[in-house]
């Protein structure tokens, strides 16, 4: 057999290899829009369409996401740190999935937003439970809106102005993270393939994954998956910039919730500083230091869900 024939069978099987790849990829792709689709509902706003789930009954708590999320990741983290007992709103932010990306896609225009579905919902008044790049809409929020805010969890909280978006400890560049959600098929091979690295860049790396409990085992796992549809997230993780825009104040003393700010001293995602300077303007806060957990907090959501309950029922 030549060494051209060699190279011609080589060639052919590994595009067929690739081909396999792509379809596998877009085949749970397409399930995990439709899954998607029937789970979300949409109402407009002066910004344009905003998509949301809503489920539940108690207290209404509009959930937040962070970078590279959406409703449903909004529902994750409501379901790790709340639990049951509340009247859930969980938003995709502007350019995730569903949710337009308006002219001047601010976090003030974000809160505006927000407002705006609360007032299709009905809902005069709400707590607010915040992940990362949620925090700075909710923020404005809470400063815009103070007579609707009742209680804050913030927790991870990504950069605000006037912060640097940049992170000299992130385990990958900043850039990279839109790259690793700038293509389904490219996203989905690494969470068949190299999904421990996939962990670690959102920092849930190996020390921080031993002795799980199963049920924040399963929030890691469901957090990756997540991300796909990734090509659908692209807009919101490159308007993430939004929050740490020269333009942007934030007048936290304007906020008259009470709040509780959650952040560890090893996450390698957000600065810590983030969390502690938050909790020195913010009037009504209180700040929990974690001196171990990462950007996740793993390790700590029992014990944060018994923190939310505590907050909400005061």
């Amino acid at each position: 057999m030549t060494v051209l024939r060699i190279f011609l069978i080589a060639a052919a099987l590994l595009l067929l290899a690739m081909l396999v790849i792509a379809l596998l990829a877009l085949a749970e792709t397409r399930q995990r829009i439709a899954a998607l689709e029937a789970a979300r509902s949409t109402a407009e706003t002066r910004h344009g369409q905003i998509e949301y789930a809503s489920w539940g009954t108690g207290p209404p708590v509009l959930v937040v996401h962070g970078a590279g999320g959406g409703f449903d990741q909004g529902r994750i983290l409501a379901q790790a740190i709340g639990g049951d007992g509340y009247r859930w709103i969980s938003v995709s932010r502007f350019g995730y999935l569903g949710s337009a990306l308006p002219e001047t896609p601010s976090t003030a225009a974000q809160a505006e937003a927000c407002a705006d579905l609360l007032d299709t919902l009905n809902i005069g008044r709400v707590s607010i439970l915040a992940m990362s790049g949620g925090v700075p809409p909710s923020l404005q929020f809470a400063a815009m809106y103070p007579e609707r805010t009742d209680r804050m969890m913030l927790l991870s909280p990504a950069p605000f102005t006037p912060f640097s978006p940049e992170v000299e400890d992130r385990p990958i560049p900043t850039w990279a993270y839109s790259a690793l959600l700038g293509n389904d098929v490219i996203y989905w091979t690494l969470t068949k393939v190299a999904r421990r690295q996939l962990e670690a860049a959102f920092d849930a790396r190996a020390d921080l994954r031993e002795g799980l409990s199963d049920e924040e085992a399963l929030f890691v796992r469901d957090l990756i998956d997540t991300f796909l549809p990734a090509s659908r997230r692209l807009a919101g993780v490159n308007n993430e910039g939004a929050a740490v825009d020269p333009a942007a104040t934030y007048n936290l003393d304007a906020i008259r919730a009470q709040v509780l700010i959650v952040h560890a001293r090893d996450d390698r995602l957000n600065p810590f500083a983030v969390g502690s300077t938050l909790a020195a303007r913010i009037p009504q806060s209180r700040f929990l230091a974690l001196d171990h957990g990462g950007h996740l907090l793993l390790g700590h959501h029992a014990g944060l869900r018994s923190e939310f309950e505590s907050l909400l029922a005061d």
